[in-house]
C-alpha cells in the first residue's frame, strides 16, 4: 500500500511540475524559416520601469512583447513588414512606425485588438 501511495504521489508531482514549467519553456527551433531579415524592437509602455521589475517579470514581459510582434507581423503583408522594419531601424517608435504604414481598416482593427490585449496581459503579469 505504501509503495502505491508513494508511486501515485511521485507521478502526481511530476505531472504538476510539467504543467507549471512547460508553458514557460521556449521552443529552440523556429516554426518556419524566415528568409527576409526583419528587425523588431519591442518596447514596453512608459508605465513600466525596468528597475522595478524582477528578472522573471522582465522575461515574462519580453515574451509577451515578442508574441505581440509576431501577431502583428502575421497581420501585415510583406511590403508593410519591410516598411515597418525600415522605420524601426531608423529609430522610430513602434507605435509611430505602425501609424506610418498604409493599413487597411481590417488590419488596423486587428492590430489595435492585439495591442489592447497585449497591454492587458502586461498589466496582469506586472501584478504577479
Amino acid at each position: 500500500m505504501s509503495i502505491k501511495l508513494h508511486k501515485f504521489i511521485s507521478i502526481l508531482s511530476t505531472i504538476s511540475l510539467l504543467i507549471l514549467l512547460l508553458p514557460g519553456i521556449a521552443i529552440a527551433l523556429p516554426q518556419k524559416i524566415n528568409t527576409q531579415p526583419t528587425l523588431v524592437i519591442a518596447q514596453a509602455p512608459k508605465s513600466y520601469s525596468d528597475s522595478d521589475l524582477t528578472p522573471l517579470q522582465k522575461q515574462r514581459l519580453q515574451a509577451i512583447r515578442q508574441r505581440r510582434n509576431k501577431e502583428i507581423y502575421a497581420v501585415l503583408n510583406s511590403s508593410q513588414r519591410a516598411n515597418l522594419a525600415k522605420e524601426l531601424h531608423h529609430g522610430t517608435d513602434f507605435n509611430q512606425a505602425l501609424d506610418k504604414l498604409y493599413l487597411k481598416p481590417e488590419q488596423k482593427e486587428m492590430i489595435q485588438a492585439i495591442l489592447h490585449f497585449t497591454n492587458l496581459k502586461m498589466k496582469f503579469k506586472n501584478n504577479w
